[in-house]
């Protein structure tokens, strides 16, 4: 089996390790024998949804955001769009997962606007929340990360968080939520990076993106490889704010 990981802005919004979040998708699938190609997608690359089956866009600054918006809104939107409704997993973390939603406001400036992909929009805050995060998911399980960021993300009704803040601000710092799932769309402020400490959640795109590709009845092997990675997640459960 194979895979390819289109990875959005690398040279732009490439902020606080999340690369490593493509890192531990690779190795994911190559501990399994799925072989992916990771296939970097800057200003002026369209997106083909035949072609990805997972997409990243990480974090950048504001002056970073301002930058790829046009390109965003221009070459890229359409083929976007298309793979997020043809069940293309997507991951955006920080900055990404802003411009996921309808726009971001920043202090200064226009709107910043958004792929619409998320019922959500972002304004910058007046505070900047630093500091560890847990969140509970729905079903019961736990995501650890580190968040950065004075945006404060707010969800339309019916919008599901990837989950309920345990430690740290999330979304917004008052309703208590962090990051949105929307169908195989992901976003969240959770850098560290998220995916190689939280590798249940790895396994459920990696999964998410092998099905759409060869097949619901496809199922992914346990991994014996990944006591380090249990460990510091629970490492990283007791850590405060």
């Amino acid at each position: 089996m194979k895979l390819t990981l289109g990875h959005l802005y690398p040279d732009h919004l490439n902020i606080y390790g999340d690369r490593g979040n493509i890192l531990a998708l690779y190795q994911r699938a190559a501990w399994r024998g799925i072989e992916m190609t990771v296939k970097g997608l800057g200003p002026g690359d369209p997106v083909d949804p035949d072609e990805v089956d997972i997409l990243f866009i990480g974090g950048g600054q504001d002056t970073q955001q301002v930058k790829i918006c046009a390109d965003l809104q221009g070459v890229k939107q359409k083929g976007i769009v298309e793979s997020a409704a043809s069940g293309v997993v997507m991951l955006g973390i920080c900055g990404g997962y802003q411009l996921m939603g309808h726009y971001y406001k920043p202090h200064d400036g226009d709107k910043l606007p958004g792929l619409s992909l998320i019922d959500a929009y972002t304004v910058a805050g007046s505070k900047r929340f630093i500091g560890n995060v847990s969140i509970r998911r729905p079903d019961g399980s736990t995501v650890v990360g580190f968040e950065n960021h004075s945006g404060l993300t707010y969800l339309g009704e019916g919008v599901a968080p990837l989950g309920h803040v345990l430690t740290g601000y999330g979304n917004n710092g008052s309703d208590g939520m962090e990051g949105a799932v929307v169908g195989n769309l992901y976003g969240t402020y959770l850098h560290g990076s998220l995916l190689p400490k939280n590798p249940a959640l790895a396994d459920e795109m990696l999964l998410k993106a092998i099905q759409r590709r060869y097949g619901t009845h496809i199922a992914l092997a346990e991994l014996p490889e990944d006591t380090l990675e249990i460990k510091a997640h629970q490492k990283a459960l007791a850590f405060k704010a």
